[in-house]
């Protein structure tokens, strides 16, 4: 019989908030596959956790997919988590999940931080319905198309930033959108942790005043 694979969900930044049953499979588990084994490390090393690593990020997945579900196929457990948050959600893990359920591999996900939903449940924007884009595409061309392919959607744009380019990105979304109200999200569960609320071009002004440090989710309302 195959093994487990388990999709964990790790902290996005405050210790805390991993779940008893996270904990749990990471110390059941084989082996647990992590973006950044040193990161996934003093995770581990927290909660006094001890079990052997392998990496699987970006640029290894492809590569490092066949060797995991072989893994797998010998019957051994693995657990995939990501530097933080919810794996596969723009984050690496796609690849495994697809090719783990090909070979009959059965897949738990095991449920979690994630900034995408953190962010949207604090910002007080609409949550009936939301559209998540994740990153967006690093060339400016590419990244003013794709957001006006979404200038008529109604529901709440989500949106993965760092913090070197959210200027760029709340110029041009400014352009695109005007004056939506909007939110940023930076530095969730942490100790400076903040929701900077208000239109995109209130959004800009402030930030070209003083950029921001952090990941950051950028949350724009749909089109009311």
């Amino acid at each position: 019989m195959p093994g487990i694979l388990y999709i964990v969900a790790t902290p996005i930044g405050n210790l805390e908030d991993i779940t008893l049953r996270a904990l749990r499979i990471l110390k059941e588990v084989d082996l647990i596959a992590c973006e950044d084994t040193r990161h996934t490390l003093k995770l581990l090393n927290h909660f006094e956790i001890k079990k052997p690593l392998v990496s699987y990020f970006e640029h290894n997945q492809v590569r490092r997919t066949p060797q995991i579900v072989a893994e797998l196929g010998k019957g051994r457990n693995v657990a995939l988590v990501s530097d933080a948050g919810t794996p596969a959600i723009s984050d690496p893990g796609f690849p495994l999940v697809r090719e783990a359920i090909a070979q009959g591999v059965t897949v738990v996900p095991i449920p979690g931080p994630s900034a995408v939903i953190a962010a949207l449940s604090a910002a007080g924007l609409p949550t009936d319905s939301f559209q998540f884009i994740g990153f967006l595409p690093p060339k400016s061309g590419r990244r003013h198309n794709l957001l006006e392919s979404f200038k008529e959607e109604e529901a709440t744009l989500v949106i993965y930033e760092s913090p070197h380019r959210i200027l760029k990105t709340l110029e041009e979304a400014s352009q695109v959108f005007g004056q939506r109200p909007a939110v940023l999200a930076r530095e969730l569960t942490k100790i400076y942790e903040e929701f900077m609320r208000g239109t995109l071009w209130e959004l800009l002004e402030r930030v070209r005043q003083s950029p921001p440090k952090g990941e950051m989710v950028l949350l724009i309302a749909g089109k009311r």
